[in-house]
């Protein structure tokens, strides 16, 4: 094959990627090997690729390509989650554009838009993934709402009701009015926003007297109940027992006694609105207060709303209290911070709402889950500065609301044969329903299954996603499958930190109770990508760059270092898209690199020294890199990882390497020295390899004439072998006397053509072992060990060593020691005010430490450098 100039991202992408689809080498199927198993964090079927899925996937792909490269039987399983309230919300709009009100449909011809939908969109973040390279087992694509993913979600529901841990209840539940459903407590986000505190006079009926409430939310007066002050407030304990007036619905309602009032707070009167508040509603069970709900389902006024009836609460917030305010009600008002709960999905603002609903008891499922971290070390956590938060939500869990006024997603499998608050059954299909139906009614009346109404609503999402580990290798339907058998429990799970709770927790649970096993071993949190402002990246913000074009602009490979040159391990990752160019200028050099190599005539003749010393060192350090690497994979550090690749790659490999053994100008390189730099590139790629996989794959392919078999993506990862810790040493010293040496030709401008001769006091006898390597990269006939210090001659230290390079006939003497002169008296100079300064014992005692430390080194480099300069002007004169 040709080598083109230039390594063109848009050329190679597609065709490696076709290539490695076509040979199957991301498909897994259970053997003899070791299993190396990844499921990925399920994107919503509506989703499209932004900058946080391309950090977790690019870091997963490394993974799953580096345990490939090392014999195991890598399996990494992609799909989508269904996403109830963010699809039905997407196709409920795509209708309503359409003049299709959601309440016009059945259920069923609902379903049919939703499916229609997900076909339509549902395969465009997948498709995009493969554009960044992921090496995933398509052909194992799992969706949630796949017949067996739901058929699983089903068996677990029934089975956990059947234990007791399924319930129904009429509780205080977090209602999103815009989905019109309701969400578990982790799907509400709780903001600090500043609103007003509203003071209100309630009359007291029969008198003259007025009490004095504070609240957020003057529109819910409408549904008070009752006004509560605390049992010891001597304020007004002889009002206990006695009515006041509603504002504006002149309703009367009881004064209650009550320990839940902070008495300082506000006033020290409550109004008591147990359908709009959780705390409320605990003191209207406690003192059997009636209920009022005052909202329709989207957070309008219902009819006990008045004339407000129909308009939406913030509406009716602003009116009321105008309202109030006119009939002299509203006292005063004034501003108070107060915090709001959100919708993660819709951002509207929640209501309290009591609603019927089915709740998941968490208690239990909670301590396993809890001790496998903190107690076992069966999961390990990365970093382990998530432990903590992880240990405050298990240790304060609450019951699961699982149940979503929803009709796409999983159906509950509750199915209702009377009017009585027991008559249901719970059972996977109807069949067994009505079975289970009649079997309870012991002949009393016989149903038939037009008798039976299912539950409306669906399982929350988190609910069916809670099961993939298991769910994807059909583990929940067939528990003893030679699938769920080899690739359970899987390796690593990578995502961000935000599902935590949502999403990894609960696999947990429920790894150790459908399978009495944890669902992986090692958890690695990704930190959130920010902005050069630290904002998250969003659509909404307008802030996160368009993902495919990045990987058009910079290449998919460039984009994937950038991603991870930025993302330290656990930590936010502030993107930045020069990054991205950082990562296409490393391909190039890599391929210029390549091109070097290949590019080198070839002869037979015998190795030069500094060719074979030069390949003997390479093999050291990349050894020690590789045990450098290795550590950092351990320890889940894969940006570490990719530095430490990147400055073997550039500086050992490329900097160093190619320059010790390219042949001199115009004329060929020997065989071994190709052969061995060869070998070394090719170890080397592999290494690269995970992170860059098409590049390495392009240059992998051009080395050599390969098989299918002897494809770069199913190579072999390198071994750990000894390292020569001497050669690795003794070469950066080396490479210090040689950085002294170009030091000097810069500073004096003594072109590289020109020879120069170096002499040496060997202090610390490092003897000539590279010697040929340090003449031959700087252009140096002789290196002499000498005793005393030559006149006339430029000098520099390494450690103990000192270097002098007799410079007579090649620099001009007289103007040197002019220069040098004129460096020392400014260096004296700058000296003697320094320590001036330091004289001085109202400085010293007033300043902070880290201003007197800092004034002491300028000193003690001062001093260093006058010893250098003076040394350097004796030489010379």
């Amino acid at each position: 094959m040709e080598i083109p100039s230039k390594y063109e991202p848009q050329q190679v992408e597609n065709r490696w990627y076709d290539y490695w689809m076509q040979h199957r080498y991301f498909h897994s199927e259970p053997d003899e090997r070791e299993p190396y198993t990844i499921v990925i964090p399920p994107p919503n079927v509506t989703g499209v690729l932004h900058m946080g899925h391309m950090l977790n996937n690019t870091i997963q792909d490394v993974l799953i390509r580096r345990a490939r490269l090392q014999g195991k039987n890598a399996c990494w399983v992609p799909g989508t989650d269904h996403a109830s309230i963010a699809t039905e919300a997407k196709v409920v709009a795509r209708l309503k554009e359409q003049g299709i009100p959601k309440s016009s449909l059945s259920r069923e011809e609902f379903l049919e838009h939703a499916w229609e939908w997900t076909h339509e969109y549902g395969g465009v973040i997948l498709e995009q993934l493969k554009k960044l390279g992921c090496s995933c087992d398509w052909e194992r694509t799992r969706f949630t709402m796949d017949d067996d993913m739901s058929a699983s979600v089903i068996k677990v529901f029934v089975e956990l009701y059947d234990k007791g841990l399924i319930y129904r209840g009429h509780r205080m539940v977090n209602w999103d009015p815009e989905a019109q459903t309701t969400l578990s407590d982790e799907e509400v986000i709780h903001e600090e926003k500043q609103g007003l505190l509203y003071y209100l006079a309630y009359q007291v009926e029969g008198s003259d007297e007025k009490v004095t409430i504070a609240t957020t939310r003057p529109e819910t007066i409408l549904g008070d109940t009752a006004v509560c002050v605390h049992p010891e407030d001597e304020r007004y304990t002889h009002l206990i027992g006695k009515q006041v007036v509603v504002p504006i619905c002149n309703r009367k309602i009881p004064v209650i006694a009550d320990e839940y009032v902070d008495m300082e707070f506000g006033t020290g009167c409550l109004k008591v609105t147990p359908a709009h508040d959780v705390n409320d509603q605990q003191i209207g069970q406690r003192h059997g207060l009636d209920i009022v709900d005052i909202f329709n389902p989207d957070a309008t006024l219902n009819s006990y709303g008045l004339h407000y009836e129909g308009q939406d609460r913030f509406v009716v917030r602003k009116a009321i209290s105008k309202e109030l305010e006119e009939k002299g009600y509203l006292v005063k008002t004034e501003t108070h911070m107060n915090k709001v709960g959100t919708s993660e999905r819709t951002k509207a603002v929640i209501e309290p709402r009591l609603s019927e609903q089915w709740f998941l008891k968490m208690k239990d499922l909670a301590q396993p889950a809890l001790d496998a971290v903190l107690e076992s070390g069966d999961i390990v956590i990365f970093p382990n500065k998530f432990i903590n938060t992880y240990k405050h939500w298990l240790e304060n869990i609450r019951d699961w609301n699982i149940s979503r006024q929803l009709w796409w997603g999983q159906q509950i499998p509750a199915y209702y044969y009377g009017e009585g608050q027991e008559d249901f059954v719970v059972a996977e299909s109807p069949e067994e329903a009505l079975e289970k139906a009649n079997k309870r009614l012991q002949g009393t009346r016989i149903l038939t299954a037009a008798d039976l109404r299912q539950d409306e609503d669906v399982l929350d999402t988190w609910f069916s996603s809670w099961l993939w580990p298991m769910s994807v290798f059909g583990g929940i339907m067939e528990p003893d499958n030679e699938e769920i058998n080899y690739y359970y429990p899987t390796s690593d799970l990578v995502t961000a930190p935000d599902i935590m709770f949502f999403w990894v927790a609960r696999m947990i649970m429920a790894g150790y109770e459908f399978r009495d096993k944890r669902p992986f071993k090692n958890v690695y949190f990704t930190g959130l990508v920010r902005d050069g402002q630290r904002r998250k990246m969003s659509k909404s913000l307008g802030n996160s760059p368009d993902a495919l074009k990045l990987i058009e602009e910079y290449g998919a490979d460039g984009v994937r270092v950038g991603l991870l040159l930025s993302s330290a391990a656990g930590n936010d990752l502030l993107f930045d898209e020069n990054l991205c160019q950082q990562g296409k200028n490393f391909a190039n050099k890599i391929w210029n690199a390549f091109r070097l190599v290949k590019g080198w005539e070839v002869a037979e003749f015998e190795q030069p020294e500094s060719a074979a010393k030069g390949i003997q060192w390479y093999d050291a350090k990349f050894q020690q890199t590789l045990e450098l690497i290795e550590d950092h994979f351990s320890k889940y550090r894969i940006s570490d990882a990719l530095m430490a690749i990147y400055k073997l790659v550039w500086d050992d490999f490329c900097s160093w390497l190619l320059e010790i053994v390219k042949p001199p100008y115009q004329q060929p390189v020997d065989t071994k020295t190709l052969e061995e730099v060869t070998r070394q590139f090719e170890e080397t790629l592999k290494l690269l390899h995970p992170f860059m996989p098409f590049l390495t794959e392009e240059i992998w392919q051009h080395m050599a004439e390969r098989t299918e078999e002897e494809a770069l993506i199913i190579a072999s990862w390198p071994e750990i072998r000894a390292t020569n810790t001497e050669l690795t040493a003794g070469f950066e010293f080396a490479a210090e006397v040689i950085s002294g040496i170009r030091t000097i030709r810069k500073e004096k401008n003594i072109p590289m053509k020109e020879s120069l001769e170096l002499q040496v006091i060997d202090a610390e006898k490092t003897g000539d072992f590279w010697n040929g390597i340090i003449a031959k990269l700087t252009n140096v006939t002789e290196i002499r060990t000498i005793e005393t210090a030559p006149e006339g001659a430029l000098s520099f230290r390494v450690k103990s060593n000192e270097y002098f390079i007799p410079v007579s006939g090649k620099v001009d003497v007289a103007a040197e020691i002019e220069k040098i002169q004129e460096e020392l008296a400014y260096t004296k100079g700058f000296l003697k005010s320094v320590q001036k300064k330091l004289s001085n014992d109202r400085f010293v005692n007033n300043a902070p430490e880290k201003v007197v430390a800092m004034e002491k080194k300028k000193a003690a480099d001062a001093e260093a450098k006058i010893e250098t300069l003076e040394k350097s002007l004796a030489s010379l004169e």
